[in-house]
């Protein structure tokens, strides 16, 4: 007699997402696994006594999302300091600073501007942060996390761990904004300990999981994140799976351990070695083939292709996948030239972000074998009068090609960067992409926020699909998006949220 399940969706309208797509009225859990996706009828001979059965009210069953390139803390920290996020000029920003300056006595930090976005796009400064407090450090880091504005105070504590290159000057005086490894330091002050990354942690995976995400990769640079996700992976309280991608600096550590990609447990496990090579295109660092259109030189390496391959070597050595940040043209060319030597293929060495592709470098990625971790968020910068536009002129059309990596057969793996952690959001911008020609459909998009994931991992035989035998991470959305005008998939509410067939969130 077949045992009975100890979840049950109903009334639903289950995508499997798997190719093809085929659509089911219900699926059952058991263990945390999927044993039957099929009708409702088929699907109520699973029903026992212990049964927990949701009614999905006809909403839409998928794949869970995975974000294959996050910052967890970067949530939280949102949720605890000044969210900078959506403020509509720097008076906006400074007045947010304010109010997180009367709430507390210690240092002010924010989190997330983005003066592309405002009618004066400028930076934050010294003299506007010093208006917040001249006593103590105050710091705006932009969204991007390549870019930090200082006060006074801030500026004379971490001045002397600063590069001079990275510390912007005007008429003799630095103007209080850092860039790229003069933003190290900031980093390293304001960490967290233990316990205020768990705090940190908890908050931000409740938000994840309230948005559907049941995996992420996350960059873990200097930080407790990994000992947290296996602390509350022991008592039972992570309710995402967890990739953990050591930055490079970590490498000697992790090979000495013994850690491999994919080893852990079932919801924490080890991930790649992780660099930058070049900056972003907001604080005009990332590496280009030809100069900024406004300007600005033609960016900088932060690891060169000859130091970056001496990391590979060590990680790919040790059966370790590597995942490098390039986003300019030459950064990736120089990348995608390293990974090639490296086994890229056989370990699913990754490029984090890829955002210019001009010329030859789609097919460049195909010949490769690398998987393109990009955020179809950022294409909210692509558009006509945007950052990009600003930066890259014309070249703003090579931005984010992601129907031609694609078409190429290009593994694609979305995620979002924390700019915003909202896979809908991202959905949509990969399915009205300001290019036409580089649209993805609605399917497409999700299947590289969850297979596309899946693969990046290695686990594409474990998650990415509703399948039997796979694992219970499932989201529930109230409308479906295939149903709903594109532009308003990133207002679908989720109703709910399964990780290891364990209901996480319910709206």
């Amino acid at each position: 007699m077949t045992a009975p399940a100890d979840l049950v969706v109903t009334n639903a309208e289950v995508h499997t997402l798997a190719d093809p797509d085929t659509t089911h009225g219900a699926v059952a859990v058991r263990d945390g696994r999927i044993v039957r996706v099929g009708d409702a009828y088929e699907v109520d001979f699973l029903v026992g006594a212990t049964t927990e059965v949701m009614d999905a009210e006809g909403g839409v069953v998928l794949p869970g999302f995975v974000d294959a390139h996050t910052h967890l803390e970067m949530v939280g920290r949102h949720l605890v300091h000044a969210d900078l996020r959506g403020a509509e000029s720097a008076a906006d920003a400074v007045e947010r600073l304010h109010e997180r300056a009367r709430e507390t006595e210690g240092p002010v930090l924010g989190y997330g501007y983005d003066e592309s976005t405002w009618d004066e796009a400028r930076y934050l400064t010294r003299d506007d942060l010093d208006s917040v407090a001249d006593d103590r450090p105050v710091v705006a880091f932009r969204e991007d996390m390549h870019t930090a504005s200082v006060n006074t105070a801030a500026l004379d504590a971490h001045r002397g761990e600063m590069p001079d290159g990275d510390v912007r000057v005007e008429g003799g005086e630095a103007t209080g904004v850092v860039v790229e490894e003069a933003v190290d330091p900031l980093f390293a002050a304001f960490e967290p300990d233990v316990e205020g990354t768990e705090s940190l942690v908890r908050a931000a995976q409740a938000r994840a999981n309230e948005l559907g995400v049941t995996g992420i990769h996350d960059m873990c640079r200097d930080s407790h994140k990994p000992r947290v996700y296996r602390d509350l992976d022991a008592v039972g309280d992570l309710t995402l799976r967890v990739r953990i991608n050591y930055w490079a600096n970590h490498a000697d550590a992790v090979v000495e351990a013994g850690l491999r990609s994919g080893h852990g447990s079932e919801m924490v496990e080890t991930g790649a070695i992780k660099t930058y090579t070049d900056g972003s295109f907001g604080g005009s660092t990332a590496k280009l083939r030809e100069p900024y259109a406004d300007g600005d030189g033609d960016g900088q390496w932060v690891v060169g292709p000859e130091e970056l391959d001496e990391m590979v070597e060590q990680a790919a050595g040790a059966d370790l996948q590597f995942t490098a940040h390039a986003i300019g043209d030459a950064a990736v060319a120089g990348t995608l030239d390293v990974l090639e030597r490296h086994d890229a293929a056989r370990l699913r060495h990754r490029v984090e972000h890829a955002e210019l592709l001009t010329g030859d470098l789609v097919e460049r990625f195909r010949e490769v074998g690398a998987v393109a971790s990009v955020q179809p968020n950022f294409l909210k910068w692509a558009r006509e009068g945007g950052l990009y536009d600003a930066r890259l002129g014309e070249r703003r059309r090579e931005v984010m090609p992601f129907r031609d990596l694609l078409d190429a057969g290009v593994p694609l793996a979305f995620g979002s960067d924390c700019m915003p952690l909202d896979p809908l959001f991202g959905v949509r911008e990969a399915v009205t992409a300001p290019e036409a020609r580089q649209r993805l459909s609605v399917t497409e998009a999700l299947r590289a926020y969850t297979a596309g994931g899946a693969y990046a991992a290695g686990n594409e035989d474990e998650a990415g699909t509703v399948e039997a035998g796979k694992r219970a991470d499932l989201v529930v959305l109230a409308e479906s998006p295939w149903a709903v005008a594109d532009d308003d998939i990133a207002d679908i509410d989720v109703a709910a949220t399964v990780v290891a067939g364990d209901v996480v969130y319910e709206r």
